[in-house]
């Protein structure tokens, strides 16, 4: 099963689980299903009205970074992380 990795911020909806194993065979099932498992986590990541990850969250399975999002697939024993973007200047 792949093994979702949970940005600090998002811990406290995982029971402060670094990491989580969600079933999936791409990153919107992941997502889907981290949701129905984690209620909250979804808002955080996606925006609902587009059905896709906000523009400042990146995906990353299997150490590449996703050019295709939700559509991107995900192996039975991927490493998936969502990646905020980092401001500063």
């Amino acid at each position: 099963m792949p093994e979702v990795w949970i940005p600090p911020k998002l811990q406290q909806l995982t029971g402060n689980k670094q990491q989580v194993q969600v079933e999936g065979s791409t990153v919107r099932q992941l997502v889907n299903n981290l949701e129905k498992l984690h209620p909250g986590i979804k808002e955080f990541l996606c925006d609902e009205m587009e059905d896709d990850l906000f523009p400042g969250i990146a995906v990353i399975v299997d150490g590449e970074t996703s050019q295709i999002g939700m559509l991107q697939k995900v192996q039975e024993n991927s490493e998936v992380h969502f990646l905020p973007a980092i401001g500063g200047g």
